[in-house]
């Protein structure tokens, strides 16, 4: 039986209990996860205050119901109350109320003593500040119900940053029918080292608020868990009781609503009314602390250097300051002292396509001229033009298309000890989206990467460096540091030049002027005049001087009008024993699709390939389209022209990895990870194999990707014939 408890004061008892009926045994829901629900509604105690007549009210913020006299007070210094609403904001365990529940794949058959690595183990870990989701491929929810007396709302921050985890919220009612605010539960991916919000309205009666994660790993790499911190959620009746402020806050006036965070070398310990000073000459604490800690010796690694702009002399002086907030200790055996600054030295050269013209700094050369930093910026010969880009070696100052910034996991604010630090070349500040190119990890030596850009458009760059996602292992890794030494963009349109290159020239009407090259022409050497590229050939995207940009195509290929790419017209001839063999693939130039599994990950998900193979014909357009479900933008938006499609992919071959909903409970099939597997058609060798390429590399293909589709022709079988993959 399922009752109601009410405080009256009318009622000879004040406590009024009502009979509201039977729960379940059972609840029966795709959504419901080991009973969850169940146990969420046995465990809810519903508590309304009534006045004398019988109304119910609620308290307003920074009050609290004292039972007794059923009046509203304030909250006494040191603490806080949100009246209707209640907040989460400490996680150094979990906090009364919320559960885990890890579920165990379904998918493999046996007892469970003989299932892969369970789930036993696996739950959201509290960190502090925040609380930390799983990293394997289980399924694990955080549960909280609340009982909302009116209307209200939830909200959260959190950190996603790993496709390769699915983030869901959503809230179910007491029945475990999932409510209708939650239609999109799918949460949206942040930018690494930045922190998102999200809230949802919540109707009044019971709410069971679920954040649920699945890792998805089909390899050894282990995915970024999902954080989440400061939950608050408003609509309850009343509190009756007031909240004492965590450590490192403080309140000190009553019927505080929020507790305020103290200051840098201060501290203060839970349900503080003010904050309490650190000694200044041998401790230290961050703003927020909850205790101060000892400084320690001054090393190398506190201070840093600078180079003054430079002076009419051509000198830069070298300057030696302290990482701010300074925190180490000189007075110290073994501390080291901050160098004598001043020293003079000469002034660097200035960067590639820039020219001090006898200033202190550096300026761009003006368009049509070029410089190699060391001289005066000069025109461009006949016959030439600049060849426009960005070219960094120089470091004395940042370029000034240039920005750093920092981001702390745990906190707000971060230092030269914490947090993420970041470079970007900004191009465009208005991007939707991130895509993460490439990532490194552990020791690396000196080397040099190549990003390859196939299309015109905005992009901006950002080189980000963190030397742990876990807080309080930041000094442990306190000498661990990333240089780049140089960066180089080619083909900018607002760039600079540091050379010139060969262009083609316009008719004598003219004069000598440079004009751009129709697409699929090339500039011949002896006239400087556009030539279109021979038949069968594509241009170089690298290239476009001299006949030897144009690249044959394949065997069995051709290119496109405009030379751009080349690709199969789905016809193939072939002489073999003084017969002349003619393949018609024609039926295959649709796109086909097959599926093949299923496949299991080391904890039991059952998943597929799904492949979408586009063959031949469409003058080489990429009609096999690959894309995932559960992101920020959909086909359609992708489709109508937005620049951002990091959710799709459309290739000659694409895969897609399909998890089934009856593997991890959802409610539709997902599909996710999806990777280009050829973009390139190399052409028909060995009379049966269309060959395609990817140059997409991953960490086990440095190389990119080869796609061979092996063709077995039958006259005697009518029909579009079929498509497979190896057993």
């Amino acid at each position: 039986m399922l009752y109601r408890y009410s405080v009256k004061p009318s009622h000879p008892n004040n406590l009024v209990k009502e009979a509201l009926g039977y729960l379940p045994q059972t609840l029966h829901s795709s959504s419901c996860v080991n009973s969850t629900c169940g146990q969420a509604a046995l465990l809810e105690l519903e508590l309304t205050s009534f006045d004398f007549w019988g109304r119910a009210f609620s308290c307003a913020s920074g009050e609290y119901l004292e039972m007794k006299n059923q009046v509203c007070s304030k909250c006494g210094e040191g603490t806080y109350s949100l009246g209707s609403g209640i907040k989460f904001d400490e996680w150094d365990e979990l906090p009364a109320g919320f559960s885990n529940v890890a579920t165990f794949m379904d998918t493999v058959v046996g007892p469970s003593d003989s299932r892969p690595d369970g789930c036993n183990n696996s739950s959201w870990v509290p960190r502090g500040n925040y609380i930390e989701s799983n990293r394997d491929d289980c399924t694990v929810s955080l549960i909280y119900a609340v009982h909302l007396k009116k209307s209200g709302y939830v909200f959260f921050e959190y950190q996603y940053v790993d496709n390769n985890i699915f983030f869901e919220f959503f809230i179910q009612n007491d029945q475990c029918q999932e409510m209708d605010t939650t239609a999109d539960k799918w949460v949206k991916l942040t930018d690494s080292g930045a922190w998102g919000s999200h809230s949802v309205m919540l109707k009044s009666g019971t709410n069971i608020l679920y954040w649920r994660t699945t890792g998805i790993l089909m390899g050894s790499k282990a995915v970024k868990p999902v954080l989440v911190k400061n939950i608050t959620i408003e609509g309850v009746a009343y509190t009756s009781e007031c909240f004492p402020c965590k450590p490192g806050t403080f309140s000190d006036e009553p019927g505080s609503f929020i507790c305020q965070v103290c200051p840098r070398n201060t501290y203060s310990e839970k349900g503080a009314k003010e904050c309490i000073k650190c000694d200044e000459d041998s401790q230290f604490s961050e703003e927020g602390s909850g205790e101060c800690k000892e400084r320690p010796p001054c090393t190398t690694k506190d201070y840093f250097q600078i180079h003054t702009p430079c002076d009419e002399e051509g000198k830069t002086q070298i300057m030696y300051k302290w990482i701010e907030p300074k925190i180490c200790r000189e007075d110290l055996t073994d501390a080291i002292r901050l160098p004598p600054s001043g020293e003079k030295k000469d002034c660097p050269p200035c960067n590639p396509g820039f020219y001090n013209n006898g200033s202190s700094s550096c300026h761009p050369c003006p368009p049509g001229t070029f410089s190699d930093g060391t001289k005066e910026c000069r025109p461009c010969p006949a016959g030439t033009e600049p060849a426009l880009g960005f070219e960094y070696k120089w470091w004395n100052v940042l370029p000034g298309n240039m920005k750093t910034s920092c981001f702390n996991v745990g906190n707000s604010k971060c230092d030269g000890m914490n947090g993420e630090f970041r470079i970007s070349l900004l191009n465009d500040i208005n991007r939707k989206s991130t895509n993460v190119v490439e990532s490194w990890g552990g020791t690396k030596e000196k080397q040099a990467y190549t990003h390859v850009i196939f299309k015109n458009a905005t992009f901006t760059f950002t080189w980000a460096f963190q030397r742990t996602n876990q807080g309080q292992d930041n000094r442990r890794f306190i000498n661990d540091m990333v240089k780049i030494y140089s960066i180089t963009a080619t083909n900018a349109v607002d760039g600079v030049a540091s050379s010139c290159r060969a262009c083609a020239l316009g008719s004598e009407q003219l004069g000598s002027s440079c004009v751009p090259c129709p697409p699929g022409h090339y500039i011949e050497k002896e006239t400087n005049q556009c030539k279109e590229c021979p038949p069968d050939t594509y241009l170089s995207i690298r290239q476009v001087y001299g006949k030897e940009a144009c690249i044959l195509c394949g065997p069995g290929s051709r290119s496109t009008q405009d030379h751009s790419v080349c690709y199969s017209d789905c016809f193939f001839y072939h002489e073999k024993e003084n017969q002349s063999l003619h393949y018609d693939f024609s039926n295959l130039s649709s796109v086909g699709s097959l599926m093949n599994g299923p496949s299991f990950t080391s904890k039991g998900t059952k998943y597929f390939h799904f492949f979408n193979i586009s063959l031949c014909g469409h003058e080489g357009k990429k009609l096999a389209l690959c894309t995932n479900n559960i992101t920020d933008f959909t086909v359609k938006e992708v489709v109508a022209g937005s620049d951002d499609y990091t959710n799709l992919v459309g290739a000659f071959v694409c895969q897609s990895t399909i998890i089934p909903s009856e593997s991890k409970g959802f409610r539709a099939a997902l599909s996710s990870q999806s990777i280009i597997l050829a973009d390139t058609f190399l052409g028909k060798f060995n009379l049966h194999f269309p060959s395609n390429r990817s140059s997409t590399t991953t960490t086990s293909c440095v190389k990119g990707r080869s796609t061979a589709v092996k063709m077995r022709c039958n006259p005697a079988k009518p029909g579009a014939g079929t498509i497979s993959v190896p057993r």
